[in-house]
């Protein structure tokens, strides 16, 4: 049996463009000869559609389209994912399409994605189908990694999905597709969407795996794509990428695909950034001009007096090695101005962080302006060390409409300019790779005069964050008690502050606000 998989990019509410991609699809498969073509879940209206599935009109556009899709499968089939509504609620679920016609739904059964919860409800799951004289199974998403009971007969094993990327995820995704695979002895085709959808990317990594558990067919990263898989066809192995410069590439891609359709599904054509001679500020506007062209991009140079001269040179160099406008706008006068005028309520006081916050406020305050009469849509390159730390200003360089690099710690920020070098030159210099931290708003200041190198930083907020060990616990494995103990207490008391970040685009296993959700208002001390 030929199986096409056709790996697409859908926008959440674009029915009429998602149906016409699934259309064009189902062509190509039948000019291929293909025997089934199968697309992602939710692929009709695109993922995650949150209170829009609870919307009765929305559910029937969707039924409309599959009608659409249904009448062009002559001589094919497909299955296709899409929101369904049934007695008991929405469900999501995967449409059976044979000779024009819908032969059945089956609906997913396992629902633990947050994104999900509250808005589809369980189904049935798994259902076995016949195409061409085989036996197949059909499971969405999340039933994949559960459900065990296979009738022997069957030789097939399809899984649609919506499978986020995250760092790590692909290993461990196709590590439990062998397992599957190799313990039932049948073939595995999953198929999974691409693209960005708000603060979620998918990664597509669609693939098929032999009777014998090997890794036959791995599709594009992050991009669209379309293979035909033949369960008869003897196909060589091949291996899952799992090196650390294939990590990095990976990371690099995502965020950039991300940035991309965050910009692009939602009208948004240019993007202004504060540069400001930073690590942070350089990676975040390469992956600006990677996505979305160097013409569309515009930085501000925005110096004070406590900013030293290299550093506004290397912001320079930055943007003429990437080939953006820029302009360069001190503030020291505009700083000046507003410390004196609030003199009279704060005048007599020792230099603190009030002074420190003003400054960054008044950055995003000519930021924001740029994009209010320019149509630059602002980007925040925030890290997600300093956000873990509470190393930002609110409304200050936390500000933006989208943030994606708020998800990546800071010593990542650097594996990333190193990539970007490789990949376009020197576009980041040895100058800013080699500089100590600092966000330069009092003289002579250092990220290191509070904690120790963000190496040693970054390892305990892992621990704390991704893997959600006890300080305890990172003690004994060889940590600084003092360091750990205030590490803890700067990530409980900045919780603020995450509340009111921009969109962050989730490329970890544990996303802030997500994966790890706290309440703001608490006295848990553990």
């Amino acid at each position: 049996m030929k199986i096409a998989i056709a790996q697409l990019n859908y926008t959440i509410g674009d029915i009429e463009g998602n149906t016409s991609k699934i259309i064009g699809a189902i062509n190509k498969a039948k000019e291929q000869h293909a025997d089934l073509v199968i697309f992602a879940e939710h692929a009709v209206c695109g993922t995650p559609a949150f209170d829009l599935l609870r919307k009765t009109t929305f559910l029937e556009l969707c039924e409309d389209a599959l009608v659409a899709i249904a009448s062009c499968c002559d001589n094919i089939a497909a299955i296709v994912g899409l929101p369904i509504l049934t007695h008991e609620g929405t469900v999501s679920a995967a449409a059976y399409i044979r000779n024009r016609k819908v032969m059945r739904y089956i609906g997913k059964k396992n629902i633990t994605a947050r994104r999900e919860m509250g808005f589809i409800v369980s189904s049935k799951g798994y259902e076995q189908i016949r195409i061409n004289g085989e036996n197949c199974v059909v499971i969405i998403g999340d039933d994949l990694s559960r459900e065990r009971d296979f009738d022997k007969s069957v030789s097939t094993i399809i899984s649609i999905n919506s499978r986020k990327y995250g760092k790590g995820n692909l290993t461990y995704r196709y590590e439990m597709m062998h397992n599957l695979a190799f313990v039932e002895g049948k073939n595995l085709v999953l198929v999974n969407q691409v693209g960005g959808s708000t603060d979620i990317v998918y990664d597509g990594s669609s693939g098929a795996l032999n009777n014998k558990g090997e890794l036959v067919l791995l599709m594009k990263h992050f991009k669209e794509d379309f293979q035909i898989f033949d369960t008869k066809a003897e196909n060589p192995p091949i291996l899952v990428p799992t090196s650390v410069e294939k990590h990095t590439q990976m990371l690099y891609e995502a965020a950039v695909c991300g940035l991309r359709d965050f910009y692009v599904k939602n009208g948004y054509k240019k993007a202004c950034i504060g540069l400001s001679g930073g690590i942070d500020s350089a990676v975040c506007a390469a992956m600006a001009v990677e996505a979305l062209g160097r013409e569309n991009v515009r930085a501000l140079l925005m110096p004070s007096q406590f900013s030293t001269d290299h550093s506004v040179e290397d912001a320079r160099e930055v943007a003429e090695k990437l080939g953006i406008e820029y302009n360069v706008i001190p503030i020291t006068e505009i700083y000046t101005s507003t410390v004196n005028t609030l003199k009279p309520v704060i005048g007599g006081r020792d230099f603190d962080s009030t002074e420190e916050n003003i400054q960054a406020r008044i950055r995003s305050v000519l930021l924001m302006a740029v994009q209010n009469k320019t149509d630059y849509v602002l980007l925040n390159s925030s890290n997600k060390s300093e956000n873990a730390l509470g190393f930002c200003t609110l409304y200050g360089d936390t500000c933006g409409a989208f943030s994606p690099t708020g998800d990546i710690y800071k010593s990542e920020m650097y594996d990333l300019a190193r990539y970007i070098n490789r990949l376009h030159g020197d576009v980041i210099s040895d100058k800013i790779l080699d500089k100590e931290p600092s966000s330069e708003l009092h003289p002579g200041q250092k990220d290191s005069d509070i904690l120790p190198p963000y190496e040693v930083v970054d390892a305990i907020l892992y621990r704390m964050i991704e893997e959600g060990q006890h300080r305890e616990e990172i003690v004994n494995a060889g940590f600084d008690s003092e360091v750990v103990e205030k590490i803890h207490t700067m990530i409980m008391r900045n919780e603020k502050k995450r509340f009111q970040f921009p969109p962050v685009l989730r490329l970890s296993a544990c996303s802030f606000g997500h994966e790890r959700l706290m309440p703001l208002t608490n006295k848990y001390g553990d």
